[in-house]
């Protein structure tokens, strides 16, 4: 992948999208938003808000808040954005490894938009129980649960109770995003 000077990749994931009938964002829709926003070289992956996107953008708060609002005035609706760089998402797809040592459950990870203070960490690694343990790295909190994810009651609700926006992607997702846009 060649990259002009000036040019940042970021790969970007919307929250609270394709979840019932009020909050219908297609893929073609989200990559023509992230087009009028400026992005570049946009892709898509399934149809849960994960896309990639080139940018003059070198600030990542100001990139959010620009697609939030292409996604605003394209759907009308709020689309909270939280992106990063293809190494914080390799990051995170490698401290999977680390965190979910010897684990057979469910493995999701919650994106943070914003990184936590130590005391959240605490608070949140804190909530887990004997079957469900939160273990945070930077802006990712891996959930490490039970077979039965309908069930868990650490939940991408309580992450955001906690540490602010986020929104929740299955490991298998983070690493085929790692893997496919990572580089």
């Amino acid at each position: 992948m060649r990259h002009d000077r000036g040019v940042a990749t970021y790969i970007a994931f919307l929250r609270a999208i394709n979840l019932g009938a009020k909050r219908k964002f297609p893929k073609d829709a989200i990559k023509a938003a992230v087009e009028a926003a400026g992005g570049t070289e946009v892709e898509t992956y399934i149809n849960t808000g994960n896309v990639r996107l080139d940018s003059t953008r070198r600030s990542r708060v100001r990139l959010e808040a620009e697609l939030e609002k292409a996604f605003l005035a394209d759907r009308g609706f709020e689309v909270p954005t939280i992106a990063f760089t293809p190494a914080e998402l390799r990051e995170i797809a490698e401290d999977a490894k680390r965190f979910a040592d010897g684990h057979e459950g469910r493995h999701y990870v919650s994106l943070l938009k914003e990184a936590p203070s130590a005391a959240d960490v605490k608070l949140v690694e804190a909530a887990g129980t004997a079957g469900e343990v939160a273990r945070v790295g930077g802006r990712a909190v891996h959930l490490l649960l039970g077979a039965a994810y309908h069930e868990a009651t650490l939940t991408n609700a309580v992450i955001e109770k906690h540490l602010g926006i986020a929104t929740n992607r299955n490991l298998t997702v983070i690493r085929t995003l790692a893997e496919r846009w990572g580089a």
